[in-house]
């Protein structure tokens, strides 16, 4: 990085062209989607690259050609994905290596690779499998832990090739831990983020510029802000394209902004919500409990995703119907005929229920009406309550989210986070808890 007074340019490697050319005709057929590009730029985007460009083509040997042609005279660096297979629709490896002129060849190193994965898993290797066992005469192998396609590498006259594997659970190690060191050591990208990220919870987009307004007009045009806005979070990330301020420097000017927004401060990076509150359940020694109806296990599952999650969470109840809130979490049958299954008293039963059956420190319960084919006209569809039991005591909310189920779902299990993280957070520092009795949350 250069020095806040010396002149300075942009990186050198800004001015190079990456494309991404994504093969499939499941692509262009919709039935998968592309989630190549969405990663892949990502990840070049946090070392400072952005792509030219992403174009999808067909298995089609004639469109393959075609494109890699075009890529070849215009791109320095070209990444494709997919048709590295053993199926007779994988044409990528034989087409690209007639556009090259460089002739494929038997390596059996892949070969071995593929026999070794094949009996781990206990199933034959049939003859077409040896197709992916060639590369190019000139070009390298990415070893692919993952699956029996290897990803191929070749560079000539400056330009970088790179082909990938379709399946994400391929790619995505492989880009990581082979792809970004390549291009970090031939200093096509740097070798480090591009930019600090703030990541926030419970706050809009356009009320997280307003707020962080009066620190950016301090920095001029020298500071570059870019906001990205997620299913209840927004991310804000702060660089300098031409390097007037270093590392050090917009950690600092984050650390203010951080300094500002209080609770609304999730994390630094791209932590999810689920792990800033697996950090501080572990940071309290708390242990978490939970009961979904009107989400169906999706809260439950964000903390199952999470390497070690047995040392804070302690598990989770199905309750979807009445008679399973009664028998599992005891909740009280007056109580669901009283005031119903969708309501803030049998929200708070079930929260309190699993907390005490799974022997948790906080727990966290979620009824309500989904959609499409629920509600009542007290309780329209779009209506969940939440309730979180802690420590200190035990708290309701009502949230009115009308919309498609996934819809509901989704931003019901990532309000009942943020609650959980605030709360964690106010007990962490020892802070009393403010009312909680909210009727409607936007």
């Amino acid at each position: 990085m250069v020095s806040p007074d010396a002149s300075s340019t942009p990186n050198s490697f800004s001015a190079k062209r990456f494309e991404l050319l994504t093969l499939g005709d499941e692509l262009l057929l919709g039935l998968t989607a592309n989630g190549h590009l969405t990663f892949i730029g990502a990840e070049l985007g946090r070392r400072g690259v952005q792509l030219a460009r992403n174009v999808t083509i067909t298995d089609e040997a004639v469109a393959i050609a075609r494109q890699i042609r075009e890529s070849l005279a215009q791109a320095d660096v070209i990444i494709t994905t997919g048709g590295l297979g053993p199926t007779c629709d994988d044409r990528t490896r034989e087409v690209i290596a007639e556009v090259l002129g460089q002739k494929l060849v038997f390596d059996p190193t892949i070969e071995a690779a593929m026999v070794a994965r094949f009996k781990q898993f206990g199933r034959i290797m049939t003859e077409n499998n040896l197709k992916q066992a060639y590369r190019f005469t000139d070009g390298e192998v990415l070893p692919n832990a993952n699956g029996t396609a290897p990803g191929l590498w070749f560079e000539r006259d400056g330009k970088v090739l790179c082909m990938l594997p379709g399946p994400p659970n391929e790619l995505q190690p492989m880009f990581v831990g082979q792809v970004i060191p390549r291009l970090a050591e031939r200093g096509l990208l740097l070798d480090r983020e591009a930019y600090v990220q703030i990541r926030t919870s419970g706050i809009g987009e356009s009320v997280l510029e307003t707020k962080l307004q009066p620190i950016f007009d301090r920095h001029g045009e020298a500071l570059n802000v870019a906001f990205c806005a997620h299913q209840g979070q927004v991310d804000c990330r702060l660089s300098s394209p031409s390097e007037r301020y270093s590392l050090a420097q917009l950690d600092g000017i984050a650390a203010e902004c951080v300094k500002l927004l209080g609770e609304d401060f999730m994390c630094y990076g791209d932590d999810s919500m689920a792990k800033v509150c697996a950090d501080l359940l572990r940071a309290q020694e708390k242990t978490l409990a939970v009961a979904e109806a009107a989400t169906g296990g999706m809260l439950s599952s964000v903390f199952t995703d999470i390497c070690g999650n047995t040392k804070f969470f302690n598990g989770a109840v199905i309750c979807s119907s009445n008679q399973a809130k009664m028998t599992l979490l005891d909740c009280p049958e007056c109580l669901i005929s009283q005031h119903g299954a969708v309501s803030p008293e049998c929200a708070v039963a079930l929260a309190t229920g699993v907390a005490e059956t799974l022997e948790a420190d906080y727990g966290i319960a979620i009824t309500g009406f989904g959609g499409p084919c629920e509600g009542t006209n007290e309780n329209p569809i779009g209506t969940i309550y939440l309730a979180l039991h802690a420590p200190s005591g035990v708290w309701s909310k009502e949230l009115n989210y009308p919309g498609p189920r996934k819809t509901v779902k989704t931003r019901t299990v990532n309000l009942a986070l943020d609650w959980l993280r605030r709360e964690l957070l106010r007990s962490q520092n020892g802070r009393s808890m403010p009312d909680r009795r909210i009727s409607s949350v936007q």
